[in-house]
């Protein structure tokens, strides 16, 4: 039945030969690796807005939110730019983390590697959070239970993650696709009818204008806000391994038209959030693109709902982008023993299962703190973001400074002029979001890398004292076998003859709880227990553990070089339910003696029939 179920949720297993199989064409790549990226449209303007309102009237009526726009659009085409130059260089994929650590040292290659962790748990909170919004938007009765709508969000998307790579790009490009239409007929449409018959918006219950002067502090403030746009620009770069052949020329052809689809669609919906006069609402009941769209089609209702629908398709798969790039980052991580070794391994649908359902509960987590609340958790976002590409585009600057190839003068100079505006970025989102939560991120980040570094040194420590010398040799090992014997019958004989087969030194040791057990097992120990002797410990206080542990101790010290090795006879019940019906002794024996020094345990079963 577990299998069956299994299958029915994840698949069958896939042999290792069908991974080649398993890699995707740019058409799937686009909608898994470029979603996160692309569905920050529907919340980046909305994040500018909410600061420029703060100065008035006079600053919303101003072409501002389309000049940091603009400037936010420049420097992602830069950082698209320099990332194309990582997947040539760095082909096997990494990103961030792996051009730190090969050109600038351990530190920065952790110090990414952190910044890109805590980005992808953040996106796929955000994300599903925004999603979960747009929803809201057009039924705000759903309002109470957007937690619970997140983790909905986060299920699917882990079941749907778990079952491949090559099936996630199925079922989540349609839905990209969607959002692509129905964003592209809103620039469209809404260009078309702004500049022939103009449209405006008269909003209910927008943010508080406070009118404070527009100063250079708050479009710094508004831009770091903007800035989320550019988010997941490097998932592409962290996956090259996951497109067909030739990986790196696909790669950076996907990368490239998902920044001019970002930069195209980024820049439309803010320059008819200007047009029309959209504010942001305080309640957060209705999204700028909902308003931007409700305006627009006020001739065709159903293409709002229908953009509506497909932006929060969009926005809870762009946590897909997470789902595909944090996995094998931990991989990559997990091979040079800065993760655990569990990240490493590839499940049998041939994606890294363990970090799938790793961010997957990170993300649950951030939800569940922060109500899944995406003004709350914006915040936290882009710091780690910029600072990973800050780190990635140095070491490029560094590595081409250091190869002279061809062009590298050109290459050098796009990726330090890259560095040094992201650089710049991550200064500004640190200080204007400090206090609305970027301290977190800023302790969190420090907090991983020692993390990261404890991870590596006990595996460093653990190879240098597994690690064979000429001087090992092979020992002979012998062991005392103590087979537990709470009664006799079957299955204790059973572990009985099991134990002769492994020593000599073969006992029974029986801890008297009952003295009328234990009179009984004597009178039958006489009969079937052969020549093995029958040691009984009392136990005054009906413990079982404590006098068992008291004779191991002993038994270890009465011979050098002896391992203990502790029999456990178990009988299997013909139905699973008949388990609960019997005490779980063995259980809590086992769970005892696990982490015990040069103690052996082992479990002989017993199956009782039909």
């Amino acid at each position: 039945m577990l299998k069956t179920v299994r299958r029915i949720l994840f698949g069958s297993p896939l042999p290792s030969w069908r991974a080649v199989h398993e890699r995707l064409p740019k058409v799937l790549a686009l909608p898994i690796l470029a979603s996160d990226a692309i569905s920050s449209v529907a919340y980046a303007t909305e994040e500018i807005l909410r600061v420029v309102v703060l100065a008035g009237a006079a600053a919303i009526a101003a072409p501002t939110v389309p000049y940091i726009s603009l400037a936010i659009v420049v420097l992602l085409f830069m950082v698209a730019t320099s990332y194309r130059q990582t997947i040539h260089a760095y082909p096997g994929g990494g990103g961030a983390y792996i051009v730190a650590k090969d050109n600038l040292g351990d530190a920065y290659g952790l110090t990414a590697g952190a910044a890109l962790t805590v980005d992808y748990t953040l996106t796929v909170a955000v994300s599903i959070a925004s999603g979960v919004a747009a929803i809201i938007s057009i039924y705000p009765y759903l309002a109470p239970y957007r937690v619970q709508m997140c983790l909905i969000g986060v299920l699917i998307l882990t079941l749907g993650n778990l079952r491949g790579v090559r099936e996630s790009g199925l079922m989540f490009a349609l839905p990209t696709y969607a959002f692509l239409a129905g964003a592209f007929s809103l620039l469209i449409v809404g260009l078309y009818r702004e500049h022939t018959t103009g449209l405006s918006i008269a909003p209910s219950a927008p943010v508080k204008q406070v009118g404070i002067p527009l100063t250079t502090f708050l479009v710094l403030r508004a831009f770091a806000g903007g800035c989320a746009a550019m988010t997941g620009t490097e998932a592409i770069s962290n996956a090259v391994q996951a497109f067909r052949p030739p990986e790196s020329k696909n790669a950076s052809t996907t990368l490239m038209i998902m920044a001019c689809i970002l930069g195209t669609l980024f820049l439309g919906i803010s320059y008819l959030a200007w047009r029309i006069g959209v504010v942001p609402m305080e309640d957060g009941t209705e999204t700028v693109v909902s308003q931007i769209a409700r305006v627009t089609f006020d001739f065709a209702p159903w293409m709002h709902v229908f953009v509506q629908y497909a932006t929060c398709a969009i926005l809870i798969l762009a946590a897909n982008t997470s789902f595909a790039g944090f996995p094998r980052l931990a991989s990559i991580m997990a091979r040079d023993r800065f993760f655990p070794r569990q990240f490493y391994n590839v499940g049998d649908r041939l994606v890294f299962s363990n970090g799938i359902l790793a961010l997957a509960f990170m993300a649950s987590v951030l939800i569940i703190i922060f109500h899944g609340d995406t003004h709350a958790l914006i915040p936290l976002y882009a710091v780690g973001v910029f600072l990973s590409f800050t780190l990635s585009q140095w070491g490029m600057a560094k590595r081409f400074r250091k190869l002279r190839e061809p062009g590298w003068r050109t290459k050098v100079a796009i990726s330090s002029v890259g560095a040094v505006a992201t650089g710049v970025v991550t200064v500004v989102q640190a200080t204007t979001k400090f206090m609305d939560g970027a301290a977190i991120v800023v302790v969190l980040i420090p907090t991983l890398c020692m993390i990261f570094w404890a991870i590596h040194k006990h595996y460093i420590e653990l190879g240098n004292q597994l690690r064979l010398t000429p001087e090992d040799k092979f020992v002979p090992i012998y062991n005392t076998v103590i087979v537990l014997t709470p009664s006799l019958h079957r299955g204790v004989l059973r572990a009985l003859e099991y134990a002769k087969g492994l020593s000599a030194d073969v006992r029974a040791l029986h801890i008297e709880v009952d003295p009328v057990d234990t009179a009984l097992l004597i009178e039958r120990w006489e009969r079937w227990g052969g020549d093995i002797p029958l040691v009984i410990l009392e136990s005054p206080y009906r413990s079982l553990i404590a006098p068992l542990l008291d004779y191991l101790e002993e038994a270890k010290h009465e011979r050098e070089n002896y391992l203990i090795t502790v029999v456990i006879p178990e009988f299997v019940p013909a139905k699973w339910w008949h388990k609960l019906l019997h005490n779980q002794s063995g259980l809590l024996l086992k769970f005892t003696l696990l982490f015990r020094r040069d103690i052996v345990t082992a479990n002989v079963r017993y199956y009782v029939e039909k």
